[in-house]
């Protein structure tokens, strides 16, 4: 494998593009799920919002099992002609796509309501737990395999949210303007329409993942870890880990405020706005400052001051973008999409840079340990996102149970004024507490990173010597 690398092209744009294809095929999948799913299930199949909920809080327990054994499978597997990673991505398209569209099913709406309890629960399982952890836990790990240089790697983080505000921007903007209908002077979701969207964004899916199969390639020979695996002591390295603790904290709540977001907009639009095209707009905006301002400038101005100070600030912002719009409380939906754009801003920096930081925590966790574990870390991190996920989805799902929120309910005005004041207060919180758990929690400064770059870096040239 070595004499393989040592002829390969070097690190260029068809790996940055074949990264970005690889968010962009997760986020098909990720952010439907995130943005409509619980709308779909409340709205189309009659499912309580608490149920929804509940479950994708429960299904949580199982990625706990999930994530950590496929980052295991993922470290201790032999590399191939096409690398450690790679393969995983080919093997698992197919399914992760297929279980997505799956839950989208309309055509069951009519049946009893134990049998879609039933089917929402096995597909959301299949999906989230199993086949989406067996491609997202090897994607993320790859990018340390793909290059040693730390700009590439913050060039790889850049392109993956690229990808993912790619497929935000198809999602957010393409489904409200297809998926809605208007049924009684009321905008509703149409559920045959979402079930052929699912089919196209699962399609979309499989040919995003392809490509990135294809474009990308792996540099760095990652070996498989045969050492005997000690939970306890596997544990007890993870819970001690101060860094990793401070990102699991901050990606747990920056989902709650980036999703709460993204989940209320389903509701705040339609039911206390009336109007799909804000929506649709809002998509659309926060899209556009991801690409325009975001992605360019956050790989500069984290050279500049660091990934964790840039966060800091960006993510306080955010913050205080929503406190004004809760007490403005703008009538104009588009002054609102006003506000929505300008809080992406603020959370669009952290979520640029975060790929790049998680990389920073597994150089941290190798110098301390003497082992690099580029599979279990991530996949430690990547279950601490759908924590955040599943919070996120099981929060709004309660609250808006909680102001009375049902398909009988949805147009009521003390019922869409309870959802404005949750569309504002939600991401307010969250990116306030992401700001104050990297500031107090998460030690990897500016400083500190170069630090380790430069003490990894010197063992590495040790050892090759």
């Amino acid at each position: 494998m070595e004499n393989e690398n040592t002829a390969m092209e070097p690190f260029g744009m068809k790996d940055k593009l074949g990264y970005m294809f690889g968010d962009f095929g997760n986020d098909f999948t990720f952010i439907l799920s995130s943005s409509f799913m619980l709308k779909f299930y409340t709205d189309v199949m009659g499912v309580p919002a608490a149920v929804v909920g509940l479950l994708m809080m429960a299904a949580r327990f199982v990625d706990a099992v999930t994530d950590v054994t496929m980052g295991q499978i993922v470290d201790r597997s032999r590399p191939t002609k096409d690398g450690k990673f790679k393969p995983w991505i080919k093997r698992m398209c197919g399914p992760v796509a297929v279980s997505s569209f799956l839950i989208y099913q309309s055509a069951f709406a009519d049946m009893s309501y134990g049998f879609r309890i039933v089917w929402m629960v096995i597909t959301y399982i299949l999906w989230g737990s199993i086949f989406y952890t067996s491609i997202n836990i090897p994607y993320g790990s790859m990018a340390s395999a793909i290059s040693a240089d730390p700009k590439h790697r913050a060039e790889l983080s850049t392109w993956r949210t690229i990808g993912a505000t790619l497929a935000g921007l198809v999602i957010g903007v393409g489904t409200p303007v297809a998926a809605y209908v208007v049924v009684d002077g009321n905008t509703v979701l149409s559920g045959p329409r979402m079930t052929g969207i699912a089919g196209v964004f699962s399609i979309l899916a499989i040919v995003c993942y392809l490509l990135c199969f294809r474009l990308v390639r792996e540099r760095i020979p990652v070996e498989a870890n045969d050492q005997k695996l000690e939970i306890g002591k596997l544990l007890k390295s993870l819970a001690t880990n101060r860094a990793l603790l401070g990102i699991i904290a901050a990606a747990i709540l920056l989902l709650l405020g980036m999703l709460g977001m993204q989940g209320m907009a389903g509701y705040v639009f339609p039911n206390y706005y009336g109007s799909a095209a804000a929506q649709s707009s809002s998509a659309m905006t926060g899209s556009i400052v991801m690409l325009v301002i975001c992605a360019p400038l956050a790989a500069r101005l984290s050279a500049r001051f660091g990934k964790k100070e840039l966060s800091v600030v960006s993510c306080a912002f955010g913050s205080a973008v929503y406190l004004l719009c809760l007490l403005i409380k703008p009538q104009n939906p588009y002054v609102y999409v006003g506000f929505y754009t300008l809080a992406y801003v603020g959370l669009g920096f952290f979520n640029t840079v975060i790929w790049a930081m998680i990389t920073d925590v597994i150089d941290d966790a190798e110098i301390k340990n003497g082992v690099r574990e580029d599979g279990t870390i991530y996949s430690v991190y990547s279950f601490a996102r759908k924590l955040g996920q599943a919070f996120s989805s099981g929060m709004i799902g309660g609250l808006l149970s909680l102001i009375g929120y049902t398909q009988a309910t949805a147009f009521d005005p003390e019922i869409t004024s309870g959802i404005f004041n949750l569309s504002c207060i939600i991401p307010a919180v969250g990116l306030g507490a992401v700001a104050l758990a990297l500031l107090f929690i998460y030690p990897l400064n500016k400083a500190r990173v170069e630090a380790n770059v430069a003490e990894l870096t010197r063992r590495r040239g040790e050892a090759g010597r």
